[in-house]
């Protein structure tokens, strides 16, 4: 494969940079933090930035989170005078998962009940081996690179605060990218979608009230638990019967509480469920149905239901045109073979979601499962890692992805 100079140049800048990757993801994994109190890890990124002479503002005034961290890089290489000057933004998600880490690796998590499960530390070393990258070749950027580091993607969601406090202006931001690792795919094997991505996530909160009575007299009360039942195989008719096949919905009760003793008729049971849905008319639509079942249901059953919805992410749409920047570099840099363009978008949900709302974004995948080192447990496993291989990768498609967008803007459709 012929690779470009200027291609071939950055992957040696990002091969070169291995080993501080290494250190730097390292040292996340061991001290995680959880949403919203990455503290030390948006210390960590304000002094590489900070070094790297980037002009960095972080905190609630600036960010609208307690800890998120923007980093602007200005370069210096020749601009078209007859056109506005381009800003991109790379956007890294910093906080850990609630889950007791059992990889046994030199580097584990010291913290209790905290861990890097889903490869956040790997997403934040890659943005700042972008960043130092980049940083060197200022001189080549005929435009601005935003940095987003990111709080609480999974919790209540860093990205849109974030953008709600202005981090996608002064300078406007024109484009966003952003990666995910995973150990689906083989180490530095590409994935991305066109258009829909994942779906919008929402939860619905199930609340059945009835009439507490002896177990033995079940006719003195309102059972709960039996109408809650009822409410759970109704609700599946909502996919099975009420959305078109071509129109994925996935609806999932994930908890359920209620009763207090096997010779008690309960009087409550509290269910909640994730709504995944693609089309905005069909989420538009989820609150009222889910209602109407719920209520006449527990109706029939001289039961109480009240639903409680409460909007979570949007569906990830990303920009096709930006789609095509990402794929036509990687495909420069690594060859085609290592870049796979889905055809169905997944119903994981990211908030990545807001970031490409507020200007054309494009998330794509990275593979990191290396098999012969036994690297291959899911995202969100206590056993969870990451072929580390895999972040040169990511910081080469990242500044070259920035270097192009900056010198020539998105592709023609």
């Amino acid at each position: 494969m012929s690779v470009p100079a200027q291609a071939r140049d950055v992957l040696a800048r990002a091969r070169h940079l291995m080993p501080q990757l290494v250190r730097w993801r390292r040292h996340l994994h061991q001290y995680p933090e959880l949403a919203n109190e990455e503290f030390e890890t948006s210390a960590l990124v304000q002094r590489v930035l900070n070094d790297l002479g980037l002009k960095v503002r972080a905190g609630p005034e600036a960010t609208g989170t307690p800890t998120g961290v923007v980093g602007l890089l200005e370069g210096t290489g020749p601009r078209d005078a007859s056109r506005p000057v381009r800003t991109i933004g790379i956007r890294a998600d910093m906080d850990c998962l609630p889950i007791q880490e059992k990889t046994g690796l030199p580097f584990a998590s010291r913290h209790p009940g905290k861990m890097h499960a889903c490869g956040h530390d790997g997403h934040t070393a890659i943005s700042l081996g972008t960043a130092t990258l980049l940083a060197g070749m200022r001189s080549q950027l005929s435009g601005n690179v935003k940095f987003f580091f990111q709080p609480a993607e999974e919790a209540d969601g860093g990205a849109d605060p974030m953008i709600r406090a202005g981090v996608m202006e002064n300078p406007r931001v024109d484009a966003v990218i952003a990666l995910h690792l995973n150990t689906i795919q083989p180490t530095g094997q590409l994935s991305l979608k066109y258009g829909p991505s994942t779906a919008a996530a929402d939860t619905a909160i199930l609340t059945i009230r009835g009439t507490g009575a002896h177990g033995a007299w079940p006719h003195n009360g309102v059972d709960a638990i039996t109408a809650a039942g009822h409410v759970i195989v109704a609700l599946q008719t909502l996919v099975s019967r009420e959305m078109a096949p071509l129109d994925p919905v996935v609806f999932t009760i994930g908890t359920i509480r209620g009763g207090y003793a096997n010779n008690v008729i309960a009087d409550e049971v509290r269910m909640e469920a994730t709504v995944r849905t693609l089309k905005r008319e069909t989420r538009a639509a989820m609150p009222e149905r889910i209602t109407r079942i719920v209520k006449g249901v527990c109706e029939a059953l001289r039961a109480e239901g009240d639903v409680e919805y409460v909007g979570g992410y949007p569906s990830l749409v990303n920009d096709p045109r930006l789609c095509r920047l990402v794929e036509d570099t990687a495909a420069a840099l690594f060859g085609k073979d290592r870049v796979t363009v889905r055809d169905e978008p997944g119903m994981g949900a990211e908030d990545f979601a807001y970031f490409a709302q507020a200007a054309p974004g494009c998330m794509f995948g990275l593979g990191a499962r290396n098999e012969a080192e036994g690297i291959t447990a899911p995202g969100h496993s206590p056993f969870y890692t990451f072929d580390e291989a895999a972040m040169p990768v990511g910081v080469a498609l990242f500044a070259e992805v920035a270097r192009r967008f900056l010198q020539s803007g998105l592709p023609e459709a």
